[in-house]
């Protein structure tokens, strides 16, 4: 994690209500936060997965017939 400097605004009752931070920080955290945003676009296909799993038995059924189990 990296070392921000940060404020923490509280209001009467001393409940935290905001945080303060420096704007380059404010930068340094959007820059993360959009090449996550880019990195996990391309990584997620939900489309490899169609097919995959060959259902034996109705879904719901299972999950009706699992529960009575309890």
């Amino acid at each position: 994690m990296l070392p921000f400097r940060k404020k923490i605004v509280t209001d009467e009752s001393m409940r935290p209500v905001a945080v303060l931070i420096d704007y380059e920080d404010w930068q340094k955290i959007e820059q993360l936060l959009e090449a996550c945003k880019v990195v996990q676009k391309e990584e997620f296909n939900i489309a490899k997965y169609a097919g995959v799993i060959k259902l034996t038995e109705d879904p719901l059924k299972y999950q009706q017939r699992i529960r009575d189990e309890w």
